[in-house]
């Protein structure tokens, strides 16, 4: 049994506005034989889902490729939507069936025409400036319509309305971009929504980014002072015709019951004022006014949209000691909440969100700084009331409750979580419950934090892109879910805000001015945050095997080591400038936020990692010149760091667990001073009763290293303490997501200074990817990308009677599990998808007594043994499930990892 199933077009399914050139189509193979390989496939496009009308064939073509297909020749047509069928011929000349019929269409595309809708605003005589206005246009239909499709965008943030129904099911469109270079459109099929006769068609506008608070220093309109509206809607009738309905001065305006709504203010509503679109008699509309703005600059949605993923039930509904009325949603999340309520006309009722409860019970609120997450809304007194935000979210656990009535129950509340739709690919479980609740807590992390772009923290006046946070966790984060339009969005964001110089802001997108934010007169560039710029793009490439969006943004890793090389008098060390350096490490001086670990050794450290990386992005684009040069420029760099940091014996003179994570890490030592500092980091370690002191830049590689350098102990013994500081004392302390702060609430149970004290931070969750990567020992080729070839190399190690985990890859479900069984033996489960190879690591293996699904190892003629030492066993296996059962060899199961490091080793 062969079949072609998961059709995809550009990461999605049956994506509709694409705006690429030629779109990439990606399947999946299944199949009930071992060591299915794909031979041929081929490719059928249809203007119709019958293919009757049949535009593109390939016919059958030679290749293995079934992951980012590009069809070669074909052209697609602007707002056209193609139909498209896919069927395979495996290795073994079996050949499948057609797929079922999936369909992209195509957005308005670069060089269409103009857009004829002009940009709208109100302007409305009394109505306050926070106040969110709506618009709207009536028209007929008088003949039958075959298809009809909505393009929209705004400055600020839109939510369209057609015949009394919400249009799509996105939210905070359009997003946010660098908005003075890029501006996202949404498409919508509404052909369903029209209807004969009269249609009115309306649009509320809320101030979202372009013009809301932003930031910690209280400023608006960073972007823009007028928030519009820009429209076409393109109706095809039946009879052939085609009419376009597009916003400009025939619209009108009128004021809404939206009379606030901030990011992160709230919302106040009053449903007194919610009067029908097409009402006449109890609002006066008035004409919109025609707002001069380019046009030149949008671009169709790449991000996938932020939706309503999920929905919480309260767990209780408490008193606090002060006598507020609280709701414990039993889950810190980002959203809102939706209520039902039922009271007199003119009483309003609100709801005050935050994350924690402090030591003594009460409702929580300063570490919001500014952000006020306050919801008001005033009844309107006509039976039960349900209502629910529109462009504002909160994060929060715990919600007080002012004006409600003194009997509700917890059915009358429900928890929105809001964030972008990234299909789920990870899962992760293991025999401690603790562990299993901080992977809980990572991805919830990232709920939290990938609304649109991805954040730092949810809940208080920040909530930016910051570039550090985003390379630090954005490998556990594709692990989790499928990040990849996600980061092509932000990635392209982040080049167009890259300064001439190459430099990089600390934010993307990037304020209108940074120094205005508190930073002085540097205000860009931090190492280990612009390193974003070379770090994100060649993790999606590893990751996804997405080489088009790593030539996309190749020129953008050379500026940026480019812009490093300009930076003072020796053009190998980094040793000037503004740096972060190992933020928030536990090691750093009272009163300061910056580790102990130099800054300047962090910087060149950062600076010969992205030189490693450009180089191997040049490598994978052919670019052999490139290669040569980057690669004598590492070398440079290595020597004059070594020059400056490492003594003539060998031994790292900065005094840190980061430095010597980092040093490791990169491979910046020769390989005596690799076992010297693989030593002493040890020394380190113990000199803290075996617990982490790193910050921001140290932690995500601690357990990685440790593991790599034959210490997979101690990576255990890290991962398990429950005391502070740990990932699993958070998690004693009740945490449900990650915090920015290892003692952000701490035994006693004072707290962090509030002025940074986020609960919903996920920096110290890049701890996730060594539970994937190395836990598990799922991970990818960087030769064979995209998990074409896949990795299988767990690392059992003491306080873990087992571990399991699943990623479901572009090629299809990557499984690790293995068990600690009785009297000596593992178990070790694999499963590798149809059309992919893998290389498989049996740890701690005895050769002699390894079955395979009841056979011999030696009686598996599929099997192939790459390597057999003292310490583990190497295979080569196709696609299928295996299940290997060995005696582990005495002394070697909990102690030591069998990877060594060498000289330069870069992961």
């Amino acid at each position: 049994m062969l079949k072609v199933n998961d059709l995809r077009c550009e990461y999605r399914m049956n994506p509709i506005g694409l705006d690429v050139r030629s779109p990439r189509l990606s399947w999946k193979l299944e199949s009930d034989r071992r060591n299915c390989m794909q031979l041929s496939y081929q490719v059928q496009l249809s203007h119709t889902p019958d293919f009757a009308d049949i535009v593109w064939d390939t016919q059958e073509l030679k290749s293995d490729q079934s992951v980012h297909v590009e069809l070669e020749g074909f052209q697609p047509a602007a707002r056209t939507r193609y139909y498209y069928r896919v069927r395979v011929r495996d290795a073994f000349e079996e050949a499948s069936g057609w797929s079922d019929t999936a369909f992209f269409e195509m957005g308005r595309m670069e060089d269409s025409t103009e857009w004829t809708g002009e940009w709208i605003t109100a302007s409305i005589s009394g109505e306050p400036d926070t106040s969110c206005p709506r618009m709207r246009k009536c028209f007929q239909i008088v003949k039958p319509v075959l298809a009809a499709t909505i393009y929209a965008t705004a400055l600020g943030l839109y939510e369209l309305h057609l015949n009394h129904a919400r249009v799509g099911d996105a939210y905070f469109t359009p997003g946010w971009t660098t908005y003075s270079k890029r501006l996202q459109y949404q498409t919508y099929d509404v052909t369903h929504q029209l209807q004969s006769g009269d249609n009115v068609l309306g649009a509320y506008l809320g101030d979202g980014w372009y013009r809301g608070y932003l930031g910690w220093n209280k400023e608006r309109e960073i972007f823009g002072p007028t928030s519009a509206l820009l429209l076409e809607l393109h109706i095809r009738y039946a009879d052939g015709s085609e009419e376009v309905i597009g916003s400009n001065e025939e619209w009108s305006a009128a004021p809404s019951a939206i009379r606030m709504s901030d990011i992160y203010m709230g919302e106040t509503y009053d449903a007194r004022m919610d009067t029908d679109w097409g009402d006449q008699s109890r609002c006066e509309w008035s004409p919109v006014e025609v707002l001069s703005y380019p046009k030149k600059r949008i671009v169709a949605q790449e991000n996938v949209p932020v939706m309503q993923m999920e929905r919480l039930q309260p767990t209780a509904l408490l008193t606090t000691p002060q006598g507020d009325r609280v709701l414990d949603m039993g889950q810190n999340m980002v959203g809102w909440m939706r209520f039902s309520i039922e009271g007199n006309a003119g009483q309003t009722v609100e709801l005050h969100h935050a994350e924690i409860l402090d030591h003594e019970g009460n409702f929580y609120v300063d570490n919001l700084r500014a952000a006020k997450q306050r919801i008001r809304y005033t009844l309107h007194g006509q039976g039960v009331e349900t209502y629910e935000p529109h462009f504002t979210f909160q994060g929060f656990r715990y919600v007080k409750l002012i004006g409600f009535p003194e009997k509700v129950t917890l059915d009358q509340f429900t928890g929105v979580v809001l964030h972008s739709n990234m299909d789920r690919t990870g899962d992760f479980a293991c025999s401690n419950s603790l562990v299993n609740q901080l992977h809980h807590n990572i991805v919830w992390g990232q709920k939290g934090n990938f609304l649109d772009v991805p954040t730092d923290c949810p809940q208080r006046d920040e909530r930016l892109g910051w570039t550090g946070d985003a390379q630090m966790f954005i490998r556990t984060s594709a692990y989790l879910m499928n990040t990849a339009p996600f980061f092509t969005k932000w990635l392209r964001d982040l080049r167009a805000e890259q300064g001439e110089d190459g430099g990089i802001p600390f934010f993307v997108p990037d304020l209108r001015s940074s120094t205005s934010q508190g930073w002085g007169d540097t205000s860009h560039s931090s190492a280990a945050w612009g390193d974003a710029a070379v770090i994100c793009p060649w993790v999606i490439y590893e990751m996804y095997g997405d080489m088009r969006l790593l030539k996309e943004q190749y020129e953008s890793m050379q500026r940026w080591v480019a812009y490093i090389y300009e930076q003072g008098e020796n053009a190998f060390l980094w040793n000037t400038g503004f740096h972060f350096g190992d933020w928030l490490a536990l090691d750093s001086k009272s009163g300061s936020y910056v580790g102990a670990t130099d800054i300047h050794y962090v910087a060149t450290a950062f600076y010969a990692y992205s030189v490693s990386l450009t180089r191997k992005a040049a490598a994978a684009l052919g670019k052999l010149q490139d290669v040569e040069y980057y690669d004598e420029l590492h070398r440079n760099i290595v020597k004059a760091f070594r020059d400056e940091y490492v003594t003539p014996a060998g031994r790292i003179a900065v005094p840190t667990q980061t430095a010597h994570v980092l040093a490791l890490q990169f491979g910046l030592l020769e390989t005596s001073a690799c076992t010297r500092a693989a030593a002493q980091l040890t020394e380190l370690l113990k000199e803290t009763q075996n617990h982490l002191t790193t910050g921001f830049v140290g932690t995500p590689y601690l357990n990685p290293v440790l593991s790599d350098m034959g210490r997979n102990d101690l990576a255990y013994e890290l991962l398990l303490q429950e005391d502070y500081p740990s990932w699993l004392y958070q998690v004693t302390q009740g945490a449900t997501t990650v915090w920015e702060h290892w003692d952000g609430m701490r035994e006693d149970g004072s707290l962090w200074s509030a002025d940074m004290n986020s609960f919903n931070h996920y920096a110290y969750g890049a701890i996730g990817e060594w539970l994937y990567r190395y836990v598990a020992g799922i991970r990818p080729d960087e030769q064979e990308p995209g998990f074409k070839k896949v990795h299988i190399k767990p690392h059992p190690g003491p306080g873990l009677e087992w571990a399991e985990a699943s990623y479901e890859s572009m090629y299809g479900n990557v499984k690790s599990s293995w068990h600690r069984q009785a009297n000596g033996v593992l178990e070790l489960c694999v499963q590798v998808p149809a059309n992919t190879s893998a290389e498989v690591r049996l740890p701690n293996a005895d050769r002699q007594t390894i079955m395979e699904n009841g056979r011999l190892l030696d009686d598996s003629p599929e099997i192939q043994v790459l390597e057999s030492s003292g310490t583990h066993v190497d295979l080569t296996v196709g696609s299928g499930n295996y299940r290997f059962i060995y005696n582990i060899i005495e002394g070697e199961g909990d102690e030591h990892s069998s990877t060594l490091f060498t000289e330069n080793t870069i992961k």
